[in-house]
């Protein structure tokens, strides 16, 4: 079994020293956004958050979009291989960097834990969903792992693209946070699921194409990522499945039962 050795630049790092803290606050996270949050908004009015919701989500575009930015000119915009990328543990200052966006990356999952915190505050209960917990709940965990052992080369793809995404999907809730005046503008609001979709999937041909070549990169690593990504994909899927493809069906049957409705009605008028 191959042995990874833990990146000593990391080792005195805040939360980096071991996975317990991140793992209590990621259990500390799900407890009070199923049980705690919402028996102390039980007997509240939900709480008016919007320019609070707008400030967030433009702040996380802007971080999303500077990680993604700095992941790509530390490597993914063409310094890196994409079919083979091993760790560098230098002091190289694109190593360095690549190590100090895993980092942010990780923090980062830390504040979209502020995501479901407005979903109680707003007394939104339906939208804190079991994707949306698992999802939130286990990246800071997951990303430690990455941070810990393996913070730069082809593991980073992950972090790299899902930045990406994210850059759209927190315009979305920004110009969403805005307003019913805004609903013109969020068109592409099924698009963003299918976005979401489409980049895990590209994480596992990425991850698993080393099980069919020779690579200096950890394959527990690999596994590991892939096996996320699958993860996440299913559960995204029946996400879409449900909030799409059912709600459209159930749209289209009640419309039908409607239009027969009217029609059955007008057939029994009786007409002077």
């Amino acid at each position: 079994m191959e042995k990874v050795l833990e990146d000593p630049r990391v080792k005195e790092w805040p939360l980096m020293s071991s996975p317990w803290p991140t793992l209590c606050i990621c259990i500390s996270y799900a407890v009070f956004v199923k049980s705690i949050g919402p028996k102390l908004m039980q007997n509240r009015k939900p709480l008016n958050l919007r320019w609070i919701m707008i400030i967030y989500n433009f702040v996380m575009t802007l971080l999303s979009f500077y990680i993604f930015y700095r992941m790509g000119i530390h490597g993914w915009f063409g310094k890196y291989n994409y079919r083979c990328q091993p760790v560098d543990y230098s002091g190289h200052p694109d190593a360095v960097g690549m190590l100090h966006m895993s980092y942010w990356y990780f923090l980062s999952k830390f504040l979209e834990f502020t995501d479901t915190l407005f979903f109680v505050l707003r007394k939104k209960n339906s939208h804190v969903s079991t994707l949306h917990v698992i999802h939130h709940g286990v990246m800071p965990l997951s990303v430690w792992w990455g941070v810990k052992y393996t913070p730069g080369g082809h593991s980073t793809f992950f972090s790299f693209i899902n930045c990406l995404v994210h850059v759209l999907m927190y315009t979305y809730y920004g110009i969403a946070a805005i307003g019913p005046n805004a609903a013109k503008y969020l068109w592409w609001k099924k698009h963003i699921t299918t976005i979401q979709m489409i980049q895990f999937v590209m994480i596992f041909i990425h991850s698993f194409q080393l099980l069919f070549r020779q690579c200096d990169y950890p394959r527990s690593f690999m596994y590991w990522i892939g096996m996320h990504a699958v993860l996440f994909l299913f559960l995204f899927m029946d996400f879409y499945k449900t909030a799409y493809l059912r709600s459209k069906a159930a749209a289209a049957a009640a419309a039908a039962a409607t239009k027969n409705g009217t029609r059955a009605k007008c057939n029994g008028t009786k007409h002077d």
